[in-house]
């Protein structure tokens, strides 16, 4: 089991272990900031992809999406 202290890289992205308060926060960053500007679905997951994976991204960035308020 890797360290959590450990970087890990699947095809040059920053694995993000299962931890959904990190996921959450990523997906934020990405997309409640006034320069992401409230994109939608797909541009956020690859907004998101561009630098981090975990199984279930595609999912978790729209669910995180559908529940904007502000989208």
């Amino acid at each position: 089991m890797a360290d959590k202290r450990e970087l890990v890289l699947k095809e040059r992205k920053l694995y993000v272990l299962k931890d959904k308060m990190l996921r959450t926060e990523i997906i934020q960053l990405h997309h409640d900031t006034p320069v992401a500007g409230h994109r939608r679905k797909w541009k956020m997951t690859e907004l998101v992809t561009r630098n981090y994976w975990w199984l279930g991204i595609t999912k978790d960035v729209g669910q995180y999406v559908e529940g904007c308020d502000v989208c």
